[in-house]
């Protein structure tokens, strides 16, 4: 079991003991994605030679009215250990435990953009075919994507980017 599993595993205990699964999902998710939008926030979390005391008060401050005790707490002990770094890796399997526990598959969809409640559910609709079981997706905007998405379930990626069609395009005129 990699360590990012090692992770999820202990979060899904904590779940389990405080009752409160998709807050501390939702949350972890959010914490992941506001320290990918921030470099000076990714640098401190990452810094060693700051102590550890001290990276967990920034994750608080941060968590501050906009999380639960049980993920400020989880999401504090994972900074603590030196791990802000694997906070992505972590978020992904603990989704994918999640799911696996309900039967279903989690999707990551990398977006430029924003996706409404109407295409998500669509979305989730057509990956669920696709997939012959449910999937729950979770939308991460990634400035990176130039257009359209690019969807990871397990170790399947679906890249229908615009970026991928134009490296496509590219070597088929090659």
């Amino acid at each position: 079991m990699s360590r990012a599993e090692n992770y999820a595993e202990a979060l899904i205990a904590i779940g389990n003991a405080e009752g409160d699964m998709g807050a501390i999902e939702s949350d972890l998710h959010a914490f992941t994605n506001a320290v990918a939008g921030s470099s000076e926030l990714q640098n401190t979390l990452s810094d060693s030679s700051i102590p550890a005391a001290n990276r967990q008060q920034v994750v608080e401050d941060v968590l501050a009215g906009k999380a639960g005790k049980a993920s400020t707490a989880a999401i504090s002990m994972i900074v603590g250990a030196g791990r802000a770094g694997d906070l992505p890796e972590i978020a992904r399997a603990f989704s994918s435990r999640i799911a696996g526990n309900r039967g279903s598959a989690y999707a990551e969809v990398r977006s430029a953009v924003a996706l409404s409640d109407d295409q998500v559910s669509r979305l989730e609709s057509a990956l669920s075919a696709k997939a012959g079981r449910p999937v729950s997706v979770r939308v991460t905007i990634d400035p990176t994507v130039v257009g359209g998405l690019v969807t990871q379930i397990d170790d399947t990626v679906i890249d229908g980017s615009v970026r991928r069609r134009l490296t496509q395009m590219r070597e088929t005129l090659a």
